[in-house]
């Protein structure tokens, strides 16, 4: 697991990196800057007042549209699913409570990126930070939920030298 880094309120965010398809070691940068983009996340959201850890599953598309046919009825690979760890039973003083787990498909953001004229990384990075934020319970059903989430978003990308994705001339993500 890697170091856990400090959010402003002072909680930390431990970021473990799973790698389940091969592809990603070729296209998506380094473990750290995709880690760096769910702590910026965390650092960014409202205040936590507990230290907590997440899980950012690297995969493909096969495994992400089982994911996807399962837990939300539709039998399709999708760029980014968040799984929210849920209310887990109290924690030993010093452990870190789970927050969840984002899931990315490797072939689903490559081709995303091709298609916006963007690196991989980048457009990588984004997913984890927008499914970070699911977990920390921003979503975009409503636009007034959207706007605020994408506001985040654009800050916290800015804060990694990532373009903002939905300026003008930028397509918005699915």
């Amino acid at each position: 697991m890697a170091d856990p880094g400090p959010s402003s309120t002072g909680a930390l965010l431990a970021v473990e990196v799973v790698c389940r398809a091969e592809i990603w070691e070729r296209i998506a940068g380094s473990h750290t800057a995709l880690s760096a983009a769910a702590r910026a996340a965390f650092a960014a959201a409202p205040a936590r007042q507990e230290s907590r850890e997440v899980t950012l599953v690297l995969t493909d598309d096969r495994e992400i549209r089982a994911l996807n046919r399962t837990w939300r009825g539709k039998d399709s690979a999708t760029n980014v699913l968040s799984f929210p760890a849920g209310e887990s039973p109290s924690t030993m003083p010093g452990e870190l409570r789970p927050l969840g787990d984002v899931v990315l498909a490797a072939e689903t953001v490559c081709a995303e990126a091709r298609d916006r004229g963007i690196p991989v990384a980048d457009h990588a990075a984004h997913l984890i930070v927008h499914g970070t934020l699911h977990l920390l319970g921003f979503d975009h059903e409503t636009d007034a939920e959207a706007e605020r989430m994408e506001a985040v978003e654009t800050k916290v990308l800015a804060s990694l030298g990532i373009a903002d994705p939905y300026a003008a001339d930028a397509e918005v993500m699915p």
